[in-house]
């Protein structure tokens, strides 16, 4: 088992995987902390994180016969996307950079698939199943666990040669594989600057993020309007925001991908507010095709334009924009078109 081990982190290399390591099913700490964040309703309307019971953070009650999970990591961030840039320039609009390409779950899934068929190559039928931010998985637990990294202040996995900005997945298995040593320091020290850095201050404190604040949380989860207290925070982040890894000191160890499945498409990583929010609905759905950024849906996506075309310098193409959408048919709509154009009044 221990050879197996090492050869299934060698086939993660060249499968495209920048890391791989090998977690225990035990993750009782990690139950309770997301129990105390869900009685705190940190969660919002993710109704999803309660809905699945202790499968989140039992593998082997989410797939009988687990007693290891794989757990790998992917690097994403293209090396030239100029991320302050952008959100330095008001008229633009900032996408956060995961899904600025491909949809990372099919691009990972099918290579921990891809993984899973090789060891069954090698040893015969087993039983496995993959999951990439997909079902109810306490990934960042698993990856600690795997020795991976450890997760930040910021609740994200921080690794001391990478950073931050990587995608994960992982590959339930009934193999009684050896465990890797789990990152058990925290390497975060006296630093804050994800929390001092947060526009809408979700970070309340160290590894305690209330979702309900939280840019990505309004602007992806979020189906209702935009609280009126957020959305001059929110500036020009109209799908996520990546300003806590944009901070972290770690992240100057990160890596530029080499995946060309997540690099940016229809100009994305640079494109004009304004121009953005003029999509129709089939341009929309055919240039977001196999993104990430679909799950915000059109009506969703016009929303958070919208807001960020309220927060854009007052030029004739920001008010063009917003007054061509005023009579868009969606009262949500409508009513953040109506507050862009007050805040260009004032």
């Amino acid at each position: 088992m221990a050879d197996l081990a090492s050869k299934v982190k060698g086939w993660a290399r060249e499968l495209g995987f920048q890391d791989a390591g090998i977690s225990n099913i035990d993750l009782g700490q990690h139950e309770q902390h997301l129990k105390n964040w869900l009685d705190k309703h940190f969660h919002g309307e993710m109704d999803y994180m309660t809905s699945h019971g202790n499968k989140r953070s039992r593998p082997g009650e989410l797939v009988p016969g687990t007693i290891r999970v794989i757990c790998v990591r992917m690097d994403y961030l293209p090396g030239d996307t100029q991320t302050v840039r952008i959100l330095k320039s008001p008229e633009k609009a900032y996408i956060s950079r995961y899904s600025l390409g491909r949809d990372y779950h099919k691009v990972i899934r099918k290579r921990l698939t891809q993984l899973g068929k090789r060891i069954e190559e090698e040893v015969g039928s087993f039983g496995y199943r993959a999951f990439v931010d997909s079902a109810p998985v306490l990934e960042k637990a698993l990856a600690q666990q795997a020795g991976l990294g450890w997760i930040g202040k910021n609740t994200l996995l921080l690794n001391n040669k990478a950073g931050s900005w990587f995608f994960l997945g992982e590959l339930f298995t009934d193999l009684p594989l050896p465990v890797d040593k789990p990152v058990t320091a925290m390497r975060c020290g006296s630093c804050f600057a994800c929390k001092k850095i947060c526009p809408t201050d979700a970070i309340i404190g160290s590894h305690q993020l209330d979702a309900r604040r939280c840019i990505s949380y309004l602007t992806i989860e979020l189906k209702d309007s935009i609280p009126l207290e957020f959305r001059k925070a929110i500036g020009n982040r109209v799908f996520g925001c990546d300003d806590c890894q944009i901070i972290c000191p770690w992240n100057k160890f990160a890596k530029p991908t080499g995946e060309t499945d997540f690099l940016p498409r229809h100009k994305l990583d640079s494109s004009e507010l304004a121009d953005l929010f003029l999509w129709t609905e089939e341009e929309f759905l055919e240039r977001t095709a196999g993104s990430p950024i679909r799950r915000t849906g059109f009506e969703g996506w016009l929303r958070n334009l919208a807001v960020g075309l309220g927060n854009a310098p007052s030029t004739e193409k920001v008010i063009h924009a917003l007054e061509a959408r005023l009579d868009y048919p969606s009262d949500m709509v409508q009513e953040h078109v109506r507050w862009a154009l007050e805040q260009h009044q004032n």
